[in-house]
């Protein structure tokens, strides 16, 4: 029996997008898996080491390991119209050295904030500290991501979406690419397309039986929100565009990796379809 490891963020989406796997609704002969959750930061972190076979990563990251990890056309989360938020207290206004926290340092936030702000004097925390390093006055201003865009405190407004810093360096037109899943190339590609393939059904799995995974998750205390918090939550970050990507998400990510690449974040411009695992291999290992 094999043992794999699936690490993800404690997020709801994550959470949502693996569990059919961790309840049996979707399994691999012969395999046990496993599954880890971290904060983005860490889990960004540990994929530059090397650390777990299947990691879910933020797309700004993915140009920095493409010699060490495929990407996976699954278990992605796009922002479409929506996306992290920056938020300052009331009445505070920005100076243009102000003090921000982000969620990390190779997120895809990060990478638009650095672009739109690049003055701005950076702290890193994990994302669920954020605001309340807002409240206390630790920092100016910082950048919520994932459940907490949804609700924060009422002394606290928006100063900027990200999602409006994306569209003008995007040109207006594409999601904006959040987070996504990536495979270890030294695993044998035969196992690879199998683990896309089991990731995929487990989405669509639980993109079918949503309401009752959702309840599951619920009565198991296994996301930090409330039902109709979740359900609003996952029609933004797991939905049906979530399941395997588009020829519109494909543009996406490369524009992302562009503007990247212009504004000195990566070494080389890179294209997203290059660097996925190529499932026809199976067809024709076999024809």
């Amino acid at each position: 029996m094999k043992n794999m490891v699936i690490a993800h963020s404690p997020d709801a989406d994550d959470i949502f997008m693996y569990y059919a796997i961790k309840f049996g609704w979707v399994s691999k002969e012969n395999t046990r898996f496993e599954n880890i959750a971290l904060d983005i930061e860490t889990l960004n972190t540990e994929a530059l080491k090397g650390t777990y076979d299947i990691t879910a990563i933020s797309f700004g990251l993915y140009p920095h390991i493409r010699n060490d990890y495929a990407l996976l056309r699954t278990a992605v989360s796009f922002g479409q119209g929506y996306g992290p938020k920056l938020i300052r207290k009331k009445e505070t206004v920005l100076k243009k050295r102000f003090k921000v926290a982000l969620s990390g340092k190779f997120t895809t936030n990060a990478l638009l904030f650095k672009v739109a702000y690049p003055d701005a004097k950076i702290v890193y925390m994990n994302f669920l500290e954020i605001e309340q390093a807002v409240l206390d006055g630790i920092v100016d201003a910082g950048v919520l991501i994932h459940e907490s865009i949804l609700g924060y405190d009422d002394s606290l407004e928006v100063e900027r979406e990200l999602w409006d810093v994306w569209c003008e360096l995007s040109g207006g037109e594409l999601p904006l690419p959040l987070g996504g899943m990536a495979i270890r190339r030294s695993l044998p590609l035969t196992s690879a397309i199998e683990y896309e393939n089991l990731l995929t059904k487990a989405v669509q799995i639980a993109r079918d039986h949503k309401e009752r995974l959702s309840r599951m998750l619920m009565e198991r205390s296994l996301v930090r929100i409330d039902a109709p918090t979740l359900e609003k939550y996952l029609e933004l970050y797991a939905n049906d565009e979530s399941i395997t990507l588009n020829d519109t998400q494909y543009r996406a990510i490369d524009k992302l990796f562009e503007i990247g690449y212009n504004h000195g974040f990566f070494e080389q411009h890179i294209h997203s379809r290059d660097f996925m695992i190529p499932l026809e291999y199976s067809e024709l290992r076999y024809s």
